[in-house]
């Protein structure tokens, strides 16, 4: 039940996917492939991974190409990996609300918020974008892991009246500075005036679409969440293509380069089950609200943890020496061990890149909380030897986040 498929330019040698830089991708029934799978191909994919069971094209020959086109000009990424779990019923809000720390009181109706799902210990399930669609209908536009079942789970135990359900929807990103004149061209001028995280339906060449003002990038961008997907996605695709010609549109992966520079976490490296919200350094007065009215799962552990304090934070480092690379090209096939002062390991870079526009080595690093101080010096062990690291501001770049909301 699989087969072989040539995954870019040079020919498959058996050797290690480590050390091969176009292995070759064994398409099995057991994983899933995105309703634009065949259409983001056609442009070269050059290495895919797998996310949410699904296969994920990685990028498409050049990363730190790529992540210039993000940032001149306009991007289109395959994100249909991003499963959509809708959760609807009359009890949708109230049993939403309990999924997540963020007090969903304060989400409106075509409003989106990025939230974590909490575990009863205060780990980290997930942090998907939660978009409220209806009154008592939200999507869940989820990151790499399995809240599907945990949701069902839950809504099962506890008796509630919501329907828990994957639905036949799938995202495209469409980011770079270039997007807000290739949405006014795909949806008129007015969708310009949709405010950042929030959303809004549309029709689109005859299709059903949800366009939100969102994206994994820290530059402007859009998602579009395309209803009916299995069916559509090649026509969507299309569309937005050709539509992006005139604006240098370029398809692209995901730019680890971009979103390590802003900050953000990915699942399974910088933030896990085994971290709490507080670790990665979202205060709680925004992403966990302790003093809502309404219990959410992890609220009584949170609530220690807070009274305790933490023994550890996810800080910005620099690295010296050579251009660690693109995150892509495998210089991160395993966390970076940090120590101090020739001791033991005390923490762990869980992302790292070079940075071609700051023309330095960041990244992001869990160590010890009397250790997270900006100017502390680390050492940090990567495969080619030890070097020196710094505790620095993060994000590192647009540290408050305007460029996105332009």
């Amino acid at each position: 039940m699989s087969e072989i498929l040539d995954s870019g330019s040079a020919p498959f040698n058996g050797t290690d996917s480590r050390v091969n830089p176009h292995p070759a991708v064994t398409l099995y029934t057991r994983l899933r492939k995105s309703p634009y799978f065949w259409k983001s191909r056609e442009h070269g994919v050059a290495a895919y991974s797998v996310y949410n069971h699904t296969y994920h094209p990685r990028h498409y020959g050049d990363p730190v190409s790529e992540y210039w086109s993000l940032l001149n000009d306009v991007t289109l990424w395959d994100v249909g990996v991003e499963r959509q779990l809708q959760i609807s019923g009359p009890q949708a809000f109230d049993f939403t609300n309990m999924l997540t720390p963020r007090d969903l009181t304060k989400c409106e109706v075509g409003q989106c918020k990025y939230a974590f799902i909490t575990a009863a210990d205060g780990g980290i399930i997930n942090d998907p974008i939660i978009l409220r669609v209806e009154e008592n209908k939200f999507w869940l536009s989820l990151a790499d892991s399995d809240v599907h079942l945990w949701a069902m789970g839950l809504a099962h135990a506890g008796g509630w009246d919501v329907t828990v359900e994957e639905v036949d929807v799938a995202p495209v990103q469409v980011q770079g500075p270039k997007a807000k004149g290739l949405m006014s061209d795909l949806f008129g001028p007015q969708i310009l005036d949709m405010p950042y995280y929030y959303m809004q339906h549309h029709k689109l060449n005859g299709m059903d679409v949800v366009v939100s003002r969102t994206g994994y990038t820290g530059e402007i961008g859009y998602e579009i969440y395309l209803y009916n997907a299995t069916q559509n996605a090649g026509r969507l695709w299309d569309t937005v293509w050709e539509a992006g010609q005139p604006h240098d549109l370029r398809v692209i992966g995901p730019c680890h380069i971009r979103r390590i520079e802003a900050g953000m976490l990915a699942y399974g490296c910088d933030i896990t089950l085994k971290t709490n919200p507080l670790e990665v350094g979202y205060d709680y007065n925004w992403m966990v609200d302790l003093d809502q009215e309404a219990d959410f799962v992890g609220k009584e552990a949170l609530g220690r943890i807070r009274e305790k304090g933490i023994d550890r934070l996810l800080v910005g480092v620099d690295i010296d020496g050579e251009p660690l690379g693109s995150y892509n090209d495998g210089s991160m096939i395993e966390p970076f061990p940090v120590s101090v002062g020739g001791g033991g390991h005390i923490g762990e870079v869980t992302s790292a890149c070079n940075s071609p526009r700051l023309e330095r080595n960041i990244g992001l690093a869990m160590v010890p909380f009397d250790l997270s101080e900006e100017g502390t010096s680390l050492s940090i062990h990567t495969p080619e030897g030890v070097r020196n690291g710094t505790v620095v501001q993060k994000p590192f770049f647009d540290p408050s986040k305007e460029t996105p909301k332009d």
